[in-house]
This record gives structure tokens, C-alpha cells and sequence, in this order.
């Protein structure tokens, strides 16, 4: 069967689940209001949409585009490079890849943005709100702005990030990208809403006839699991890729837990892959193991493997229970001897229903969740004012 075979859309069939949510969550539905006026804040690192690595960034390019498809008037400050279909604002001169999470790009880029936000105020069209993505800076400066402020927290709450978020969490309105990540918030009343991330399904090619391989992708850290993925395909006697980077720090893991069983058959490793060739690889894979050992916020692989048709065997750690519709799109098993004796049931599902589950975080969904945000942190600014 050729490539152009294997590959086959379903769009005529796909249809829209409700998103997994706490019970004393409201499911999402669309919104009905004025048109908003809406300052994207993405970080100053890294072009939207990234060329290669980027997560947030991904992020920011499918729901900007989502929020200008549903009518709003969306301004995107970001890194020189950018496109999207909402109006574009580089700040910089030039995106600093190799500077990320340094305060002083960080810092230069927001307080352009601010002050851009403030011209606009007082040319006669502020904005409604502001959606910070950036990093730190425009949260812990959100009370002096006139703006309200939502900010998204796309990493863990941690022990560097716990003291910062109970001083400054207040500031604005905070949306937690899981469940998962919302009950490790150092204090409960600074999530504001709960907000998962989005995918563009439609662009994923589905793989009906799987190859025997198992997949895992992801940073060479002990809690990512490369080690735990390499036990459990050593037991199903099934080949396994291993995709992703070494990142500074992580060589000694590689080098004693991982590199000593890469033989190029059984066990490849690939290294970073994207685009094009990493859908394939995604859509060609028998199922995908998520062994992590840590609260993970979201865990977007799993959801790029469950858009191009393919079952997720994950630990039931972080967000994992929230993506993962057991029985539907993989499993959650509680080890490693569980992952291994899920394997073949996990080939059984039906690739079009594993899809049909990422259907959950379709872009035009997760803007909707999203605008219910923005209205709530200016009615709270409003009335603060009144």
C-alpha cells in the first residue's frame, strides 16, 4: 500500500465531543457578545508559528487564527518572523532562539507591547483584554495596567514557580492549560478557568494500516520515560523509535540509560523530527507509550498521536487521564508490565475513533473557552472601576 493510501481524510465524519472537565467545571459553549479587542502576547523567542520547536507557540498560532475566524479584532505582539490572520506585531528587532526565558528580551518585549496598548488607548481603540503567553513579566506588572490581563500557564507549578504565582497569580486572570495543573497551584482561588490546549486536527493525516513499531517522543529526562518505553517494547518483542533531544543536562541519562540499547533495529533513535515526516511517523506507529513519571501540564504528544488515529498507552500521571478516553483513544495503566500487556489491545481500536477523540481540543473549541475568559477578567476590571 503506497504512502497516498495509507493516509486517508475523514472530515465528512468527524464530529465534536464535549472536553473532559472537573464537575464543578461548566462545559464549554459558545459564547454570545460584542466584538473583542484582543492583544495576543506571545513570547519574543521564537517566530509564530515556530519553524521547528515550539510549543507555546503553536499554541498561540492556532488560537489567534481560531479567535479572528470567530470575528474578534486580534492584534499579535510576537517575535519578527510571525504570520498569522490576526494582525501582526514584532517588537524586536530580531527572535532570540538561543536566549529563551532570558528576563532581558522577555522584559524589552513586553514593556513594548504595554506601551503599545496604552497608544492604543488613548488613539480611541483600547483593547478589551490582554492574553499573556510571554512568560513572567506582564503577569507581575498586570495590576498596573488598565488592561485586564489573562495569562496562560504553560509550564508546571513548581518549586521556582509556586512563589512567584501566589504573589503575582491575583494580579490578573490565570488559566491553567489541565485539570492536572490547576489543583498544583499554590493557592486554588488564583485559577480562573481551565483551558486545554488546541490542535488542528484536519491538518493530520490518519494511518489506518499501522506498522509494528511503537513510538515515543519527547526530552531525554528520567520523567519523560525513554528508559521505561525501551522495558516495555523489549517485552512485546515490537521495534521502537525513540524521537526527540538531548538537551543540555541530559546527556548522562542518555548515555546510561538510553544509549546502550540503540542498535538501529530494534531500538532506533531518530532525534528531533517534525513537520511533515513527524505526522508520518506518528500516523505509522503501532500505538504511542507514555511512561512519564511526574505531573505533566498537558502533554501535547499525546494528542498529536491520538489526531493522526493512534492509541495512547499513557500513566495515569498529570493531564493524562484527561486526554486519554480509556477504552477509546489508549489506555492509562498503572506500570510498565500493564503498558506491555496493553499493546495488542491497543492495535484493536479503531484508528477513526482514536481521532475522533482529539476532536475534544479542535481550535475552534478551545477559542470558545478561551472568549469565556476574556469576558470574565473585564467584568472583573469593570466592575473594580465602578
Amino acid at each position: 500500500m503506497s504512502s497516498q493510501e495509507r493516509y486517508r481524510r475523514e472530515d465528512n465524519v468527524l464530529q465534536y465531543t464535549n472536553p473532559p472537565s472537573a464537575p464543578e467545571r461548566e462545559v464549554l459553549e459558545p459564547t454570545r457578545g460584542a466584538r473583542l479587542h484582543i492583544a495576543m502576547l506571545a513570547p519574543p523567542w521564537i517566530p509564530v508559528p515556530p519553524p521547528g520547536y515550539g510549543g507555546i507557540e503553536f499554541v498561540v498560532a492556532l488560537v489567534t487564527n481560531a479567535l479572528v475566524d470567530h470575528g474578534h479584532d486580534v492584534e499579535l505582539f510576537c517575535a519578527p518572523g510571525s504570520s498569522s490572520r490576526a494582525k501582526v506585531r514584532p517588537l524586536l528587532d530580531q527572535p532570540h532562539p538561543e536566549s529563551i526565558e532570558r528576563a532581558l528580551f522577555e522584559g524589552d518585549h513586553d514593556g513594548r507591547a504595554f506601551r503599545a496598548i496604552d497608544e492604543a488607548a488613548r488613539d480611541g481603540h483600547p483593547f478589551d483584554v490582554i492574553h499573556d503567553n510571554s512568560g513572567y513579566v506582564a503577569l507581575a506588572m498586570a495590576d498596573r495596567v488598565a488592561t485586564s490581563v489573562v495569562h496562560t500557564v504553560h509550564g508546571p507549578f513548581d518549586d521556582d514557580t509556586k512563589p512567584y504565582y501566589a504573589a503575582n497569580g491575583h494580579n490578573g486572570a490565570v488559566v491553567c492549560i489541565s485539570e492536572a495543573q490547576s489543583r498544583m497551584a499554590p493557592d486554588p482561588d488564583i485559577v480562573d478557568a481551565v483551558v486545554h490546549n488546541p490542535i488542528d486536527v484536519d491538518n493530520w493525516p490518519v494511518g489506518y494500516e499501522k506498522q509494528d513499531y511503537l513510538l515515543w517522543l519527547g526530552r531525554m529526562a528520567p520523567e519523560k520515560g525513554a528508559h521505561r518505553a525501551i522495558r516495555v517494547a523489549k517485552a512485546t518483542g515490537r521495534r521502537l523509535v525513540l524521537a526527540g533531544v538531548v538537551q543540555p543536562g541530559q546527556e548522562r541519562f542518555f548515555a546510561k540509560e538510553v544509549q546502550p540499547h540503540i542498535d538501529g533495529e530494534t531500538i532506533r533513535f531518530i532525534g528531533e523530527v517534525g513537520g511533515a515526516r513527524k505526522q508520518r511517523l506518528f500516523a505509522d506507529a503501532f500505538a504511542f507509550l507514555m511512561p512519564i513519571r511526574w505531573p505533566e501540564p498537558f502533554g501535547m504528544v499525546m494528542v498529536e498521536a491520538m489526531a493522526a488515529g493512534t492509541p495512547v498507552l499513557a500513566f495515569p500521571e498529570g493531564a493524562a487521564p484527561e486526554i486519554v478516553e480509556d477504552g477509546v483513544s489508549g489506555y492509562l495503566v498503572a506500570d510498565e508490565e500493564e503498558m506491555a500487556a496493553r499493546v495488542d489491545d491497543a492495535g484493536r481500536l479503531d484508528p477513526l475513533q482514536v481521532r475522533r477523540s482529539a476532536e475534544r481540543f479542535a481550535p475552534d473549541r478551545i477559542a470558545v473557552g478561551y472568549e469565556q475568559a476574556y469576558r470574565a477578567a473585564a467584568r472583573q476590571v469593570t466592575g473594580a472601576r465602578s
